[in-house]
């Protein structure tokens, strides 16, 4: 039981930061990105081709990163330079990535069994909490920045920004590239320490993604940006630790782990907005009381 959990905890920060990206469209950009399921296999792709001729697991990681920059950078571009719904365009990227990721591997799978990567002299669990540390902190700081505040303002009021003197497209295109870079590296580190790089392991990444960040945000909150993006952190973790404990049902198996993912978020979805509904209706119940009980005080003074 412990070892799942601590599995389930490694899987979590394995994949925060591609949460982490989600969470700069899905949240601060308000862009709803799907080529964050094409990135991750680039990421994932082209580390492992990078490792198996031979080179510096940190280097391919590296340009995994750059990989991601580059997928975002086109998405965002056909977006505002081509006038593209944000929607298609990331769907018109994650359509030309597998082809792309295909190119790069050369075939379906590649195995890293018996080479060396990152994770060769250091558990995963305490890399991948390090990491995760870091680049939480150094996106926090970022998006206090100038740059960051003109980020977050795009995607709160693009047309204020813009009155401003703004570019939005450079902003747009930034948030999208920084977004993919993230999760490529996501993909880099998930591939080391899987052993394997696969074309179809990006699938639903992008469900995964948002279940994080709206589960996290459901559970801790997000009132500020250190807060929102510890938030995407933890519903990571919370997410695996979910997954984990529902595969341990006798009727369900891993086959089962898509339906999993989307009944978690459509509790996620729903449970917040049922929430908000009890409170109402308590708030306007206790009212009614209050305004039957002050229109009765009169009443019950003149019996008196």
């Amino acid at each position: 039981m412990i070892g799942s959990l601590s599995g389930a905890v490694e899987l979590g920060l394995l994949y925060s930061l591609m949460a982490l990206g989600v969470f700069i469209t899905f949240r601060i950009l308000d862009f709803p990105d799907l080529t964050v399921d094409g990135s991750f296999t680039t990421g994932a792709a082209v580390t492992a081709i990078m490792i198996s001729h031979g080179n510096s697991p940190w280097l391919a990681t590296l340009v995994a990163f750059a990989s991601g920059l580059a997928a975002g950078a086109c998405t965002g571009l056909l977006h505002t330079k081509g006038k593209i719904n944000g929607l298609l365009s990331g769907i018109l990227m994650m359509i030309a990535l597998y082809s792309i990721n295909m190119r790069i591997m050369g075939k379906p799978n590649i195995s890293l069994l018996g080479v060396d990567t990152i994770f060769a002299s250091i558990s995963p669990l305490v890399f991948m909490l390090i990491v995760v540390i870091i680049v939480k902190l150094l996106l926090d700081a970022f998006l206090h920045t100038d740059l960051g505040l003109a980020l977050r303002a795009t995607g709160d009021n693009s047309r204020m920004i813009r009155s401003l003197g703004a570019n939005t497209d450079s902003t747009t295109i930034l948030g999208v590239s920084l977004s993919n870079g993230l999760v490529a590296v996501s993909g880099a580190f998930v591939a080391q320490q899987s052993g394997f790089a696969d074309i179809s392991m990006g699938i639903g990444m992008i469900v995964i993604g948002l279940a994080s960040v709206i589960i996290g945000e459901a559970i801790f909150g997000s009132g500020s940006v250190f807060r929102a993006t510890l938030a995407a952190v933890l519903g990571s973790v919370v997410y695996r630790l979910v997954v984990a404990f529902a595969l341990r049902v006798q009727w369900l198996d891993a086959s089962d782990l898509k339906l999993i993912t989307a009944i978690i978020v459509i509790v996620a979805l729903v449970l917040p907005t049922a929430r908000r509904s009890v409170k109402a209706r308590s708030a306007a119940r206790r009212r009614s009381l209050e305004l039957a009980a002050a229109a009765a005080a009169p009443k019950q003074g003149g019996v008196r």
